[in-house]
């Protein structure tokens, strides 16, 4: 496979628009990070945010913004560097000008990638990039036919990464509003969800993370309990006091009498 071009992150206005009456004469592959409007055959349909597009070689190519709304996504424009090659990609029973909504956070990591390697000297950059354009649609393969399981398997996934990222991080100040914005869920879903899949909810794992990070800080160095309580993502030791005593069962101090390093 051969990459002619490929866009990263790219954002457009509200009056952007492509109109290619011959297409472009490769495959084009975009990413959707907002809705848009694409016009197949004459009839307009809505592609979904976090969702992919394929263009075949030689068909039109007729998209837009939706109106007072910016246009986001990734694109490559690829060809195939012989006629057995595209053959076997033909083969493999992809779905062209039909918006199909997936996860597309390690499709959109692969197309960095490939941005990456196509402004490289890198000595095996066009290898690398045939390797990533391979993987991305593979990955669009599998997840068409597998479809309700991908979803679910990708969901718990994005959940397991935040979930990660709090015991990772708890000094981190994280929100709900954040947390569902950044895995692409609503408010109220995301709640639902986590509880769902894990047995409580994110406020309650949030603090969690917190209090356990709080143990192992006061009882492992010799830092002051409103240092340790800062440490942990709390702005005032009022709070860290109360509730690290409705998890434990006692204060930080006493906590720290009892387990610090002063007592080894």
């Amino acid at each position: 496979m051969k990459i002619n071009n490929v866009g990263y992150n790219h954002c457009h206005d509200a009056d952007f628009f492509i109109d290619r009456p011959d297409g472009s004469g490769d495959y084009l592959l975009i990413l959707l990070k907002s809705k848009a409007v694409f016009n197949i055959n004459g009839k307009d349909i809505i592609a979904p945010e976090n969702s992919v597009f394929i263009y075949p070689k030689g068909r039109p190519q007729y998209y837009r913004c939706l109106p007072q709304h910016t246009f986001e996504n990734d694109w490559i424009h690829f060809d195939f560097s012989g006629d057995k090659q595209e053959d076997i990609f033909l083969s493999e029973g992809l779905v062209f000008e039909t918006p199909l909504k997936m996860d597309i956070h390690f499709l959109g990591y692969c197309v960095k990638m490939i941005s990456y390697e196509l402004n490289s000297n890198h000595l095996y950059r066009e290898q690398s990039m045939q390797n990533y354009i391979s993987l991305m649609l593979i990955k669009i393969k599998e997840y068409a036919e597998q479809g309700e399981l991908m979803a679910f398997g990708n969901q718990y996934e994005m959940l397991s990464t935040i979930r990660r990222k709090i015991y990772a991080e708890p000094y981190v100040n994280r929100t709900i509003e954040y947390a569902s914005h950044e895995i692409h869920m609503s408010k109220s879903t995301f709640q639902h969800e986590y509880r769902k899949q894990f047995g409580v909810s994110f406020i309650d794992d949030l603090i969690n993370s917190r209090i356990s990070y709080a143990k192992t800080l006061l009882s492992s160095t010799g830092l002051s309990i409103e240092e340790i309580a800062k440490q942990c993502g709390y702005r005032t030791y009022a709070h860290f006091s109360r509730q690290f005593k409705k998890k434990t069962g006692v204060t930080p101090s006493e906590f720290k009498n009892l387990n610090g390093i002063n007592n080894w």
